[in-house]
């Protein structure tokens, strides 16, 4: 664990204490490294004198700030190093010395060309948990192959499960490939640090994107292949079916899903059909899951009759789980997450009022805390390397 002097003080957080090395851009790596420093790591991120690609991408009030960087990049501080000079390459490797974890979001030659590959940061901190996202498997003949998430998306069969569904291929309009495995980098990284305090030893961790995807994808659209031989073609059918979907009701949409035996008797009788509790056809599990269409028809059907918060009261009170379909726009003024506090609201030294959300996680004795807002590209520099030992004239060299 990192001893630095430098490391902030703030308490909170099961990973405080811990220090990141973080080398990654665009979405996947700084998802990951994020959730470490919202835990409590010291986040180091270094970039390059140009800055992650995000800092550009979508609206900004500041130069380098723009929206997508503000989203995944709050409690880090930010070092600009030239690792193509031989200097700058040396302050990283001291810089390794004092770390915990090192992550990066760049293929395995070219972190090896880079001379950061796992073997030179491992000589330099044999405790370092030294963690990547390549998009294919170290040990298959895709190894070396870049891969974004719309390829991962199309490659891990969410596309084709889109096109079973609605006829036509498609990616989800969401980033979730290089999200979900951001998380799955992250929860990795804490599963190599236990290990390391079990032990003492470091290790290399890496998150293929195209596997944990298709491992993810495939829980429930296995289905009729998780039998050898398969009994069927794979995909779950509920899933799949055009029903299964928001339902409308007079004035909006509501989603609800029963999957008891009880539960579907209170459906029934909230929709005031009490003889279907009584029939064959919809009495267990097996004998609703061959009749889904039919289901699914009966209760859009019905849903067409009352208004979105008549709905609610006869739902909640049958103890049938439900929501109503938010639109993206209305998400910011919803009462529930205003209540609760999920948008943090906060200013930024340079980009100005901001929003962003909170953390999720509750741990109740180290929560995890918004310390610092999204760095400035160089902002924190001077602060790290000096307390190297590095001189003004070495940082400005090595920074440029």
């Amino acid at each position: 664990m990192s001893t630095n002097p430098t490391t902030p003080s703030a308490a909170g957080g099961p990973l405080t204490g811990f220090r990141v090395i973080d080398l990654t851009q665009f979405v996947l790596g700084p998802i990951a490294t994020q959730i470490l420093g919202d835990y409590g790591a010291d986040v180091i991120k270094v970039e390059a004198p140009g800055g992650d690609l995000n800092r550009s991408i979508g609206p900004a009030r500041h130069p380098g700030m723009a929206a997508l960087f503000l989203g995944m990049n709050r409690n880090k501080r930010s070092v600009v190093l030239n690792l193509r000079k031989p200097e700058a390459l040396e302050a990283l490797k001291r810089m390794v010395e004092t770390a915990d974890v090192l992550v990066h979001s760049m293929r395995p030659p070219a972190a090896e060309r880079l001379g950061v590959g796992y073997a030179a940061v491992s000589a330099r901190n044999p405790g370092i948990v030294y963690a990547s996202a390549p998009g294919y498997r170290p040990d298959g003949p895709y190894r070396d192959r870049p891969a974004y998430d719309d390829v991962i998306q199309g490659e891990s069969g969410i596309a084709g499960i889109t096109e079973l569904a609605t006829g036509e291929p498609r990616y989800l309009p969401i980033v979730i490939a290089d999200k979900f495995c951001g998380h799955i980098l992250a929860s990795s990284i804490g599963m190599a640090l236990v290990h390391r305090a079990r032990t003492g030893e470091g290790q290399q961790v890496q998150v293929p994107m195209l596997e944990t995807m298709m491992s993810f994808n495939l829980i429930e659209h296995l289905f009729m292949g998780a039998f050898d031989p398969p009994l069927g073609p794979l995909g779950y059918d509920r899933a799949l079916m055009p029903y299964r979907r928001p339902f409308k009701t007079k004035d909006s949409y509501v989603c609800l899903m029963a999957t008891s035996d009880a539960q579907w008797q209170g459906l029934f009788k909230a929709f005031d059909r009490p003889e279907l509790c009584e029939d064959a056809r919809f009495g267990s599990v097996a004998e609703r899951s061959k009749r889904f269409p039919e289901l699914y028809q009966l209760v859009a059907d019905q849903m067409q009759k009352r208004t979105t918060a008549e709905w609610q009261v006869l739902l909640d009170a049958a103890g049938i789980p439900n929501g109503v379909a938010r639109k993206l726009q209305d998400l910011p003024s919803d009462p529930y997450l205003v209540e609760t506090g999920f948008f943090h609201h906060y200013v930024h030294p340079q980009a100005g009022a901001m929003v962003t959300t909170s953390i999720p996680v509750h741990f109740s004795r180290t929560p995890g805390q918004i310390k610092t807002p999204p760095p400035t590209l160089g902002e924190h520099s001077h602060e790290i390397l000096s307390a190297m030992g590095y001189g003004e004239a070495d940082i400005a060299h090595m920074s440029s």
